[in-house]
């Protein structure tokens, strides 16, 4: 999230940003995270190997709009990320389905979300 906030999106855990942290153009970034889960590292079965699945929803008043706002977490999330005491790599994009518009809000907002993984070790 930090990375996200650190490219200039307003980012909410879990949901939408707090109403006043929404900037005027009216695009916000969403995380979702999974639990995680360690991964033994060799036969000794040491959990010091960790992954974890998360998903960014980019939200936003155009379709045009949550594009802009897909390549800004695209490139705030390509370098591997700083995760005091561990060693991460790179996040990996897996992807998600097209930019969709949502009907059942006024006025409709767009939006777009895309999953990934990120792996580290201690």
């Amino acid at each position: 999230m930090a990375a996200l906030v650190a490219a200039g999106l307003a980012v909410g855990d879990g949901g939408a940003p707090p109403a006043p942290s929404i900037p005027a153009t009216g695009i916000y970034a969403a995380v979702f995270f999974d639990p995680g889960r360690s991964i033994g590292e060799s036969l000794a079965d040491q959990r010091t190997d960790f992954d974890l699945s998360f998903q960014v929803t980019v939200v936003g008043p155009t379709a045009e709009k949550v594009r802009w706002g897909g390549q800004r977490v695209r490139a705030a999330l390509h370098a591997p990320l700083a995760v005091a005491g561990r060693t991460a790599w790179r996040p990996e994009e897996l992807g998600g389905p097209p930019i969709q518009r949502d009907d059942d809000v006024s006025p409709p907002l767009y939006y777009l979300p895309v999953q990934y993984r990120l792996q580290s070790t201690s």
